[in-house]
């Protein structure tokens, strides 16, 4: 309607103003209901004209979008295991710092566990003094059989000095046997060596091992035992928690509940442009907004990034092929915009829905002064329509409230 107006100054006022004043006709007489679309033809024909070509190069040099969110990202409140709910620490509503509790889940086999490998080290632990006191017992047995041994030596020793003196004096079955005595009691010796050297290895090597395994365990368990209390990973609130002791968790089917970080939906919006903007859409661009939540307010934003992609083109593959006609409307190019100052999205609730305006901006290229008379005279053009889109922003951002409450029956 204001493009409308804005022509019909230029186009049909002038047509008008030459009937009136130059040909001296009037309304009511020459000029009449059944009359005008034939006396102000030109005007009016050159006034629809101008309006169809001026809305065309407003809104697409300077794009609008009703599709704007600021969208906010939440965090899944989840366990890592199947549990029972045995305690509750937030309420429904509640804020939470990183780090803090959130709810606990029943702990009894965990708990278990933990004593199960506690008892695992103390029974290492006690298996390494019995381990030590073997290795005694070994030396004792070293020692009596290195003695034995000796003692059977040394009778071997004087029998056969005897034997060499005189052959009739000890028998040579005695000596045999004394002999058999000393290769047995060195047996004994070397089975007490084996057994010293086993105890010690087991001391050295094999307690030790299993010790470290329990220490691990113990550690796996202790692991398993903090993951039953679910701790915020970030700072946020925790928001229609209703959950009660009791309830069963499970982090494949269903979640504890959500939790929205600190600043979520805050620092941008997210809009959705036509895709017949997608050659004029570029980072750095101006741009306003208005939100429904924040009514009467303008909101200087910049445009900071531009997705290249599409999201309705996209596809999960699956064993069936993807027919074209599946995509029943066109998708929008993904726009983020910031606040061009700081805070400027105070008092915007996060999810809420606004209409923006994106300006395209031709100085650089005016102030390089490489281009011709028609193309500057274009670019000026351009430049300047976009105060009819910023004051049709303004002009929305005055009706909103109206219509929403008003006409809405909201």
């Amino acid at each position: 309607m204001l493009e409308l107006m804005l022509c019909s100054m230029l186009t049909v006022l002038p047509d008008y103003l030459y009937r009136r004043f130059a040909q001296g006709k009037r309304f009511g007489r020459e000029i009449t209901l059944y009359s005008v679309w034939y006396e102000l033809r030109w005007g009016i024909t050159t006034c629809l004209m101008l309006t169809v070509s001026l809305i065309t190069i407003i809104f697409y040099n300077h794009p609008a979008s009703t599709n704007v969110t600021a969208y906010f990202r939440t965090v899944s409140i989840l366990p890592e295991a199947v549990g029972r709910v045995a305690e509750v620490y937030v309420g429904v509503s509640d804020h939470v710092e990183q780090g803090q509790p959130i709810l606990r889940l029943d702990d009894s086999s965990e708990r278990a566990a933990v004593e199960a490998a506690r008892r695992r080290i103390e029974e290492t632990d006690a298996s390494m003094i019995v381990a030590r006191s073997d290795i005694a017992v070994a030396d004792g047995q070293i020692l009596q059989a290195a003695e034995s041994l000796q003692q059977a030596r040394d009778e071997l020793k004087t029998k056969q000095e005897l034997n060499a003196r005189n052959a009739d004096v000890v028998a040579r079955r005695e000596i045999e046997r004394l002999q058999n005595v000393v290769d047995g009691r060195q047996g004994a010796l070397a089975a007490a060596n084996a057994a010293r050297e086993g105890a010690q290895a087991r001391l050295d090597s094999l307690l030790p091992a299993q010790k470290a395994s329990a220490v691990a365990a113990l550690a796996q368990a202790e692991t398993e035992l903090a993951k039953t209390v679910v701790r915020a990973g970030v700072s946020g609130r925790v928001e229609q928690f209703a959950l009660k002791v009791g309830d069963l968790v499970n982090p494949m089917i269903r979640a504890a509940g959500v939790l929205i970080p600190d600043n979520a939906g805050r620092e941008r919006l997210i809009a959705g442009f036509g895709q017949i903007e997608a050659q004029v859409m570029k980072p750095g661009m101006v741009a306003e907004a208005t939100c429904i939540s924040k009514p009467f307010a303008i909101i200087p934003m910049v445009v900071t990034e531009v997705q290249e992609y599409i999201a309705a083109g996209q596809f999960r593959a699956t064993e069936q092929l993807i027919d074209a006609r599946q995509v029943q409307q066109p998708g929008t190019i993904t726009v983020q915009l910031e606040p061009l100052y700081e805070g400027g999205l105070d008092g915007v609730p996060p999810g809420s829905s606004c209409i923006a305006n994106a300006y395209s901006s031709n100085h650089e290229r005016l102030a390089a002064g490489d281009l011709g008379m028609m193309q500057a005279f274009y670019l000026h053009m351009v430049d300047t329509v976009a105060l009819v889109h910023a004051l049709l922003l303004r002009l929305q951002a005055l009706i909103m409230p109206i219509q929403t409450l008003v006409f809405g029956g909201h």
